[in-house]
């Protein structure tokens, strides 16, 4: 073993310097940090390219924030997976690439979105080919997920103003045919069983990987590990591929570069997801990008028909249509002015609260005076926002928000306001998109826009196919973390052993 206490002392920001390190405690081909979706991607393809990997897991079993997601992935384009055939869509490459163009903002990265797109389908058929069981079925019904074993789902704003004026809408949520919320240990029990039957791929669990180990150019050689409370070094001879997670559990980095993201109230991730990938990335030169945005949600759907009241902030003023994927509202909601944000409904006998959204009652009333003075929005404001509302429902239209006809519908006495103000009872669940700048091949870039030799990354250690919470649509993290880090397994597997 090294004499690991004589080098100098390593961290997520100080990569150890290659020449400290006077021999290796492990060797290997390609060294993974990380064992959910990406990382267990990024290995099968590097194994069947005749690679040698190890994959260093922090927890003691694989699955990351891919086992806890449902693991529906936004897939078409090409004319449209199995699944869309079936069930009579045809999704042309081009409508797949303008919505998730739209979807990215300004923030969207062409190449990474056209990569995607253009190779959608035949993702599919990798997972189908790997044992990813996908029903010729359509769920019809507005959801957050789909309890059902039905695979296709609107998954996102594809059907809303105003990605609807610019990419013909399709369906491209693709859900595993299991019932309930078990995609995602299902996907991960699939890989890993891939994973267990390679001679060539080695799991270490309970290890830490703690620093880059890199020369002076910034190259990158290896890792630092902690193993059983000691240290030992790893030397990759084709490169390392970060696959650790987001930064969601670190309220330091949080507070340091998405304070925005506090207001939410729910984390969704693992305990892994510290930022330790990303900060490694950047110990060595690498580009962390877009650190200010992620996903937060107002999951105020199902029942569908809520879709029919509207979102007044504390002025009373309607600011999004709320016929839009669930996650665009939790965004917009985030940027109103003031302290207050409510869902104002027809209280009809049979009312109950969306199952989800857990948002308590603010206010009722006969009148919508009675109801402004409950909820304390400026005298008339409301008023006003709800009758010109109901009046252009009733010619089926609505010239503010342009929110579809299927769900304009007056809002009739009595009233109720749900209050969906962050911090005040109702779920905002959140996570982050911030991470390493990298190429369609996961190789990480510095500053310049340079290739950091011996250096990958993939899924939410990166800043990948989602952008902006602004347009995400359920299954982008998951699309883009498996097929993403697949390429970052082919990549790597390329290159020669140094």
């Amino acid at each position: 073993m090294s004499n690991a206490a004589d080098t100098n002392k390593a961290s997520p920001t100080q990569p150890r310097k290659l020449s400290t390190v006077s021999s290796w405690d492990f060797e290997t081909d390609i060294a993974i940090v990380g064992y959910g979706g990406a990382g267990a991607c990024a290995a099968l393809e590097a194994s069947d390219a005749d690679s040698d990997v190890i994959i260093f897991e922090v927890a003691s079993e694989a699955g990351g924030s891919t086992k806890l997601s449902e693991a529906e992935i936004y897939m078409g384009g090409s004319g449209g997976t199995r699944v869309q055939k079936e069930c009579g869509f045809n999704d042309e490459t081009e409508d797949m690439v303008k919505y998730l163009m739209m979807a990215g903002g300004p923030q969207a990265n062409e190449a990474k979105v056209r990569c995607y797109s253009e190779n959608s389908v035949g993702h599919f058929n990798w997972l189908v080919d790997k044992g990813i069981p996908y029903k010729n079925s359509f769920h019809k019904e507005r959801a957050i997920m789909c309890l059902t074993d039905d695979c296709l789902l609107y998954t996102g704003n594809e059907k809303a103003w105003p990605f609807v004026e610019q990419a013909k809408p399709c369906p491209r949520g693709h859900n595993i045919e299991a019932e309930g919320a078990a995609g995602g240990p299902f996907l991960m029990k699939v890989l890993t069983g891939h994973i267990d039957t390679r001679d060539n791929i080695d799991v270490k669990f309970e290890t830490r990987v703690v620093a880059l180990i890199a020369d002076e150019d910034n190259e990158v050689h290896g890792i630092v590990i902690k193993m059983n409370m000691k240290e030992y070094t790893v030397k990759a001879r084709k490169g390392v591929i970060l696959c650790a997670g987001g930064f969601v559990m670190n309220d330091d980095m949080l507070q340091k570069y998405a304070p925005d993201l506090l207001k939410a109230t729910e984390k969704i991730g693992n305990p892994g997801d510290m930022g330790t990938g990303i900060l490694m990335g950047m110990g060595v030169g690498g580009s962390a990008i877009n650190m200010h945005e992620g996903f937060v949600s107002l999951p105020f759907y199902p029942p569908a028909d809520i879709t029919k009241g509207i979102l007044v902030n504390s002025q009373g003023q309607r600011f999004i249509n709320e016929d839009c994927y669930h996650g665009r509202v939790g965004y917009h909601l985030l940027q109103q002015l003031g302290d207050r944000v409510y869902f104002i409904l027809e209280a009809s006998d049979d009312f109950e609260p969306p199952m989800f959204l857990c948002a308590d009652y603010a206010g009722t009333g006969e009148t919508l005076e009675e109801l402004e003075a409950e909820i304390d929005v400026p005298a008339g404001m409301l008023k006003h926002t709800v009758d010109f509302y109901n009046e252009q429902a009733a010619k089926g239209q609505d010239p503010l928000f342009h929110k579809s006809a299927e769900y304009l519908q007056a809002i009739k006495p009595p009233y109720v306001a749900l209050d969906c103000t962050p911090g005040r009872g109702a779920f905002f669940p959140y996570f982050t998109f911030g991470g390493l700048d990298t190429t369609i091949n996961g190789e990480v870039l510095n500053v310049g826009g340079t290739a950091i030799r011996g250096l990958y990354a993939a899924g939410r250690t990166t800043c990948g196919l989602p952008r902006t919470g602004a347009g995400y649509s359920s299954g982008m993290s998951v699309g883009d973390a498996t097929y993403f880090g697949r390429r970052a397994g082919v990549e790597v597997a390329k290159q020669a052993a140094r």
